[in-house]
């Protein structure tokens, strides 16, 4: 028999099981436009029974992430961790709060907040610089949309010299099923070439991205192939990696991005500064600054006000500003693992009593 009870955000409400519950994202940080999406995450804990019998729920959702509500267990857990996005949602504005249990004050983020920030915050951040680049050579450097084939990369060695399988092709008015193909011993991807007049079937040169192999009948072979694998293993890759950027990126994101022309994601890099600017918050103060005050400046940048070179520069001093802040802070290395595990014990009798 299940006894296991799915959840969901209407059930959270209803049961009245929610502890928190605040407009997060862009709306919190001050940095909302009248194209932002309204962002909401919570903390919730689940019903006695459920609690004892069943695997703990970790998190409940919408279909797109816009709500998303975390177990007590679950919100803790990632407060450890020094989640940049929990560790903000425990700071949030006073204007962004939706509902407190006084519960919930119990949970202080001067408790959580370590030296791990520095890996959390900012290494996250440089994580989203590094997709900035990896944006900026897609844009420059586009893969060709018409998906290229292991024949792309033969080349024919004849008469000393190496052509493209296609022309050579076009040259001896041949189709690549007109040839077959023998491997040449103790040479990687060197192959014998043969005419086949039909005795070996006119067979495609290649399955599966793998050359077709036949045994010759004492016949001569016509050249000799090359087939580049290294060469098209890289590009298959490469030609995936973009396929699947294609398929996920964010169309608004992406026509502003084409619109500023300055080869970056904009809404990326202007969170990878507002990252790296809490984290040196946290280094200098031992706080959490959600609401952002240089609106202005952080906007101008995801509106692609500035060169892409320029904000790597800019990223890069503040993440020596970060090293030095970090070394001199006060912060623990680690969270208190002990007592934030009593605070969550205690947290559940409360809650259970």
């Amino acid at each position: 028999m299940n006894i296991y009870h799915s959840f969901s955000l209407e059930d959270l409400e209803k049961q009245n099981l929610q502890l928190f519950s605040a407009i997060s994202g862009s709306r919190a940080y001050g940095l909302a436009t009248e194209n932002s999406d309204t962002d909401i995450k919570g903390v919730f804990f689940l019903p006695y029974f459920d609690f004892l019998v069943s695997n703990p729920l970790k998190q409940v959702n919408d279909d797109k992430n816009n709500i998303v509500f975390y177990e007590l267990g679950r919100f803790i857990e990632l407060l450890l961790s020094n989640n940049p996005n929990i560790l903000e949602l425990l700071a949030t504005p006073n204007d962004c709060i939706l509902y407190k249990s006084p519960l919930f004050d119990k949970i202080d983020s001067k408790l959580f907040l370590s030296k791990q920030v520095k890996n959390t915050f900012a290494n996250y951040a440089f994580s989203q610089i590094k997709k900035a680049r990896g944006l900026n050579k897609k844009i420059n450097r586009p893969i060709i949309q018409e998906e290229k084939t292991p024949m792309d990369f033969c080349y024919i060695l004849t008469n000393n010299q190496s052509k493209p399988l296609s022309l050579w092709l076009l040259e001896k008015n041949l189709n690549h099923c007109d040839i077959a193909l023998n491997k040449v011993s103790h040479c990687r991807s060197i192959y014998y070439v043969y005419l086949d007049n039909g005795e070996y079937g006119h067979l495609p040169l290649f399955s599966n991205s793998s050359p077709h192999i036949i045994e010759p009948h004492n016949n001569k072979p016509i050249a000799f192939l090359s087939f580049n694998t290294d060469a098209y293993s890289y590009y298959c890759k490469e030609y995936a990696s973009y396929k699947q950027w294609e398929k996920e990126r964010n169309p608004q994101r992406w026509k502003t991005t084409q619109e500023h022309s300055k080869n970056y994601d904009g809404k990326n890099m202007m969170h990878t500064f507002r990252l790296l600017e809490t984290a040196l918050d946290i280094a200098q103060y031992g706080e959490v600054i959600v609401r952002r005050k240089n609106r202005d400046e952080l906007l101008d940048i995801k509106h692609g006000e500035f060169e892409y070179e320029d904000l790597l520069k800019k990223a890069e001093n503040l993440m020596e500003k970060i090293e030095m802040a970090f070394q001199k802070s006060s912060l623990p290395e680690y969270p208190n693992y002990q007592k934030i595990m009593q605070l969550l014990a205690n947290l559940r009798q409360e809650i259970y009593a």
